[in-house]
């Protein structure tokens, strides 16, 4: 029997270590940018590089390694997957070669992303129907808590014991991580595990793509103005640079508190929580990009920002389960990737903003755009789902229809 603690199994907490170990990782280069430049002998620019092999290691790796470990236990694939990350650490902390570096990201993303999608998938599988919004939310709780404690412990570990000394606390927390796996989750053999080609004919549905594209574009919206919140801050609002860590920890309670409330409300009105987060995300971007120069109000703006972007996280994490049932594994490691899309997307399309010679507001402002396509493909698939009910429903009604027709 699986403890559990508040009624859900302590592996699905273990699980949700293990993502906040890695994903402190994913975010804490963007404090150690200008040290790890001098270091290694590269531009900025070019050290930067290092974040986008992590963004396409989790592209590529989340249904890669999803199909190769489709028939091993979950508990065997996650240690396979956290092994692989510590010892890419390892190698980071040791190298001098900015190419050996650049490799080793792309492998620890590669990993972590294997590890998003098993465990994932092995969260909701631990948990029945009703349970799967707040299973997710605990899951990528562990991302939200590496944006709130993570980033910031990261920066200040490499700014006293040097980037490299960054690199061993990741490989250190990431150890720590699989201890939490084997003492809580289960071998979990996979029963009557699906073949690829199963998995791959249980992505056919039409909403499943759609919400991956909702995934992608929301996550563009968000982390387009995310990305480039701190320059704004300085640059526009006029915030003195020594508050602009406390801001931005505003913005990760936010997406605590949000992914907190989405958890507990995505499983009985998933639909209706991805109207008012994408909804809610328009307006604040809008709001941050009209109000940029009053700081009180951005402040709280950065906030609300978080709040939303991250309330919605639960209900697009579990609601494949319902429309892909049939390829539990693909179609969550298709949602990672999506993600991934998003995370990508949304810096390279603020940077072409400021290319273009735009002010840091225009950014947000686009933000607001790309939210609005969110909310209009949110609007489509509640149209393809009316239609799917409108067929079901017909289709009853002949087969209770024939046995009457036939007496």
């Amino acid at each position: 029997m699986t403890a559990k603690r508040g009624g859900i199994p302590l592996a699905i907490w273990g699980i949700g270590f293990g993502i906040f170990a890695q994903g402190t990782s994913e975010l804490m280069l963007a404090g150690l940018l200008p040290e790890m430049a001098a270091d290694l002998g590269v531009t900025i620019p070019a050290a930067g590089w290092l974040i986008s092999a992590f963004a396409l290691g989790m592209l590529v790796g989340a249904p890669v390694l999803a199909v190769l470990t489709l028939r091993w236990p979950r508990r065997s694939a996650l240690l396979v997957f956290l092994a692989a990350f510590v010892l890419s650490h390892v190698v980071s902390a040791l190298t001098d070669s900015y190419g050996l570096l650049f490799a080793m990201r792309f492998v620890g993303a590669f990993a972590y992303a294997g590890f998003w999608a098993v465990g994932g998938s092995t969260a909701m599988a631990l948990v029945g129907p009703d349970r799967r919004g707040q299973a997710m939310s605990i899951v990528a709780g562990g991302l939200t808590i590496a944006i709130v404690l993570g980033l910031p412990a990261g920066t200040w570990i490499g700014q006293h014991l040097g980037w490299r000394g960054a690199f061993w606390a990741v490989a250190a927390l990431s150890a720590a991580a699989a201890v939490a796996i084997i003492a809580s989750v289960p071998p979990l053999h996979p029963e009557n595990p699906p073949s690829v080609r199963e998995e791959l004919r249980g992505l056919r549905p039409p909403r499943l793509w759609l919400s991956y594209a909702m995934t992608a574009v929301a996550t563009t919206a968000l982390l387009g103005t995310f990305s480039y919140l701190a320059a704004m801050l300085i640059e526009t609002t006029g915030i003195d640079s020594a508050w602009v860590p406390a801001v931005l920890f505003g913005y990760g309670l936010g997406a605590l508190i949000g992914i907190a409330i989405g958890g507990k409300t995505a499983d009985r009105y998933p639909r209706a929580i991805l109207g008012i987060g994408f909804t809610g995300l328009l307006v604040t971007s809008l709001l941050l990009a009209l109000t940029a120069h009053h700081a009180g109000v951005t402040v709280a703006g950065v906030m609300a920002l978080g709040l939303l972007g991250f309330g919605t996280n639960p209900a697009l994490n579990s609601r494949f389960m319902s429309i892909a049932p049939d390829a539990p594994t693909l179609a969550f490691s298709g949602n990672v990737s999506a993600f991934n899309v998003g995370i990508t997307l949304g810096p390279w399309i603020g940077g072409l903003v400021l290319a273009a010679g735009h002010a840091y507001p225009a950014i947000p402002a686009v933000g607001a755009a790309v939210a609005g396509l969110a909310l209009l493909l949110w609007a489509w698939d509640l149209v393809l789902r009316a239609r799917a009910r409108r067929r079901t429903r017909t289709r009853e009604h002949v087969v209770r229809q024939e046995p009457s027709a036939a007496r």
